[in-house]
């Protein structure tokens, strides 16, 4: 049976009875995002040993995550995720499964390590109210903690919030967040060749919603729905796998530059490494790690080759026109490029991107936070607690060095503010905007 069409558990029912053996957080490895695994044999091929650090970070320091979540639930759930391991029917679906029409994708001996992989040992510590995670290793051990301990963090504060609830509460809450997401359905149905995919793992409600929020979607946009970035969720409800890249592959490239020219030249480095892995496929740029503007004007001809622009951290609307411009510029037509939207989209921004731009160029939209946690308003009393929050793992130190990500909104930056602003003397800081950050 298509396991879209099977039985959809009665949330509310699960979140009142639920237990660890019921519903752990994360219940395997593939419970992440596709591009962690892209990433990931990347790393594993080019750069597997390079010492590095993860770290949790709460870009809203107003709420004190430690004072909502129980630090001993916390750490159960950390510690059942690196008990798990791979599959064998995973380690067979990956490795027999077309993505992005290329068949084995993914290497052999990349699949025989990860088939003996287990994520390593975290450090947690509380300190003003904040839980600060590390994960320490070489670059290959580490990197797949990130979207784990974020999934985990969020669903215990979703838990937390309704841990007093009644049951007929559940099913309003419950009731409204459905009826919440399907007129965002509806008025996304309205824009015909619309294209768009579930982005939202990483801070989503919890593992059960984001199921039912991916099955919503399918029913209600039908083909224009193509796929969701969660690799356990495509393989079980036989959708595309969507993703490509992200940060992380620069700021370490970035921390191991020896000079100046070679930090200035690290962006394009990745492209090169990343186009070798996937022979020539996959070809998407993420240009804003240091800036949007500067990474364009210094771009080599052949970045304009590339099938597309992930446009993450910038204004869509300027984003997606100063893309446009770059591309006339180097002879090529926009219409044959792809523009995908990330980054934290309401079905608001959507529709203004898609009215822009619909038509000059391919569009895509991978929408996040907003699809799979916006509970804030569904209950039936005030609970800030299920308001979503800005929570981040990033790479923060590399072969000893600390790692930054400037980004195109001021406020996304990451790293010791000594050293942002030596990166921000030498890439410029053009087209650079405070904008806030919500989710």
């Amino acid at each position: 049976m298509d396991m879209l069409q099977s039985p959809m558990p009665d949330i509310a029912s699960r979140v009142y009875n639920h237990n660890f053996k019921l519903d752990p957080i994360v219940r395997s490895l593939l419970d992440t995002d596709i591009y962690k695994l892209l990433m990931l044999q990347t790393i594993w091929k080019e750069r597997r040993d390079v010492p590095v650090t993860f770290s949790l970070i709460n870009r809203t320091r107003s709420v004190r995550l430690a004072d909502e979540i129980s630090e001993h639930d916390l750490r159960e759930q950390l510690d059942h995720a690196r008990s798990i391991r791979l599959a064998k029917r995973e380690l067979i679906w990956l490795t027999g499964n077309t993505f992005y029409g290329k068949e084995r994708l993914f290497q052999k001996d990349f699949l025989d390590w990860l088939q003996a992989y287990s994520l390593p040992p975290y450090q947690l510590r509380v300190e003003d109210g904040q839980y600060l995670i590390d994960f320490e290793g070489t670059w290959a051990e580490v990197s797949l903690w990130e979207i784990p301990v974020l999934s985990i963090i969020s669903e215990l504060r979703s838990r937390a919030a309704l841990v007093s609830t009644g049951r007929f509460e559940l099913d309003v809450l419950y009731a409204r967040a459905k009826a919440k997401l399907w007129e965002k359905v509806l008025r996304l149905d309205a824009l015909p060749e619309l294209l768009i995919a579930d982005f939202g793992t990483r801070r989503r409600h919890s593992f059960l919603w984001q199921r039912w929020c991916i099955a919503a979607m399918a029913e209600g946009l039908g083909k224009k729905f193509i796929g969701t970035s969660n690799v356990l969720m495509a393989m079980n409800l036989d959708f595309q796998a969507i993703g490509t890249n992200a940060h992380e592959l620069p700021m370490v490239e970035a921390a191991l530059a020896s000079n100046d020219t070679e930090l200035l030249q690290s962006p394009y480095r990745v492209m090169d490494a990343w186009s070798r892995t996937y022979d020539g496929n996959l070809l998407i740029v993420l240009p804003d790690t240091y800036g949007t503007t500067t990474f364009l004007k210094n771009a080599p001809e052949w970045v304009a080759d590339w099938s597309g622009f992930r446009i993450d951290s910038k204004e869509p609307l300027a984003g997606g026109e100063e893309l446009i411009r770059f591309w006339e510029s180097r002879g090529k037509d926009p219409r044959d490029k792809l523009l995908i939207f990330s980054d934290g989209l309401t079905v608001d921004t959507i529709e203004e991107v898609y009215h822009r731009f619909h038509g000059r160029v391919r569009l895509s939209f991978g929408w996040g936070t907003h699809l799979t946690n916006d509970f804030h308003d569904c209950a039936t009393k005030p609970n800030e607690a299920l308001r979503a929050i800005s929570l981040v793992c990033k790479v923060t130190h590399a072969n000893g060095k600390p790692t930054v990500k400037l980004s195109d909104n001021y406020d996304k930056a990451t790293g010791p503010a000594k050293e942002i602003e030596r990166y921000r003397t030498l890439f410029g800081t053009e087209d650079m905007q405070q904008q806030g950050v919500s989710v």
